[in-house]
């Protein structure tokens, strides 16, 4: 019998040696629970319920509250803990993974290192396949957690090459393994629908827009349809990052951006330093989503506003956080004073210092921070 780890070891190893099977692996959910409100039970129990906290500078600067879930302070560092511990959570409770079993994905970074997080605590292994464009320092923590990564060349999704097509088919040709496929499993925006429960819960119900970037669409997908069911008023705006064609498709329909363009689709794609959001296809999760309206931001705007926060905040995020950051501006200024704007601080910056809080690279994409104090006119 393979050795397993975490406090759910010794009821999971007599009912494997019982005979019980691969159905008694969500005994963890039942036997790790929070010994009281003071004392967590291992780090899984630290995923979630996260702080929602004010930015003061913004709030003063748009006449509105802007108010941001602080997701970086998740144990694996980011909002996609949430996602890593539903995927796995499902799996195990249909009997779709066992422990000590291979965890594969394709992700940009973040989720990597959030499965890996959770593999590691469940006892599972994970093999991680992202684009070697994607910040180094996601490809170390990865490594740290005792999870492999391949890194490839960024290519189309119809490109047998990509990061998700090299992950499913690693779990295809392994015996037992999982896929987690983030982008069309369901259990994705499932996780969110908890996030949404917080935000109305910490908002006391007064929410009256909701913004968030795209990626796979998890989180704006749950998020929305958890405050919708509580609020149908509340609205949600989508805030995308350039060479994505959600904007697009959310104002007109259509999935459309000009990057992809006859003659302008460049072999080796590369359209924004923002990572974790932006996409050119529809998928489950974004299908899900229940949006008002969209934003264009620009690499500009993002980095100049990881530099904003900061300055006046000592707020450190990483890029998708600084363009959620951007579009509640855009949102507070639609919508006009006194409403309250909430999005979510996907990451911290610390995984992000090799690109998008590197001077010498920002220097080399013409995006040297310039603007000062606490002035917005950046936000376009």
């Amino acid at each position: 019998m393979p050795r397993y780890s975490g406090p759910w070891t010794a009821a999971l190893a007599l009912a494997l040696a019982a005979g019980a099977g691969a159905t008694l692996c969500c005994l963890y959910l039942t036997t790790t629970k929070r010994i009281n409100n003071e004392i967590r039970n291992g780090v899984l129990d630290l995923i979630g319920n996260t702080p929602l906290i004010r930015i003061a500078s913004l709030s003063e600067e748009t006449g509105c509250e802007i108010l941001a879930k602080a997701e970086m302070l998740n144990p694996g560092g980011s909002v996609k803990d949430r996602v890593a511990l539903q995927i796995v959570t499902e799996a195990l409770q249909e009997g779709r993974l066992r422990p000590g079993a291979l965890i594969t994905e394709g992700t940009a970074g973040s989720t990597g290192v959030s499965l890996a997080m959770v593999a590691a605590a469940l006892g599972c292994s994970c093999a991680i396949t992202m684009p070697d464009d994607a910040a180094v320092e996601k490809a170390n923590m990865i490594q740290a957690y005792g999870a492999t990564v391949e890194r490839v060349r960024p290519v189309s999704i119809v490109h047998p090459d990509h990061p998700v097509n090299v992950a499913r088919r690693r779990a295809t040709d392994t015996p037992g393994a999982l896929f987690a496929d983030q982008f069309e499993n369901e259990a994705n925006y499932r996780a969110h629908l908890k996030t949404g429960e917080e935000v109305w819960r910490q908002t006391g119900g007064r929410v009256h827009a909701f913004v968030s970037g795209a990626g796979t669409g998890g989180t704006i997908a749950g998020v929305s349809r958890s405050l919708k069911a509580r609020n149908p008023r509340v609205r949600v705006f989508l805030i995308d990052p350039p060479g994505s064609s959600l904007f697009n498709k959310v104002k007109r329909g259509v999935m459309y951006t000009f990057e992809e363009a006859e003659g302008k689709r460049l072999r080796n794609p590369f359209d924004t330093i923002t990572e974790g959001i932006g996409i050119n296809r529809l998928t489950a999760n974004f299908g899900r989503a229940l949006i008002d309206d969209a934003f264009r931001g620009t690499d500009r705007e993002a980095v100049e506003m990881a530099q904003y926060l900061l300055r006046n905040e000592g707020l450190w995020v990483g890029s998708s956080a600084a363009m959620n950051c951007v579009g509640a501006v855009k949102a507070a200024r639609v919508l006009g004073p006194g409403h309250v704007v909430v999005t979510l601080l996907c990451d911290g910056g610390h995984r992000h210092l090799s690109k998008f809080h590197n001077p010498e690279y920002l220097a080399e994409m013409g995006l040297s921070p310039l603007s000062q104090g606490r002035g917005l006119a950046f936000v376009k």
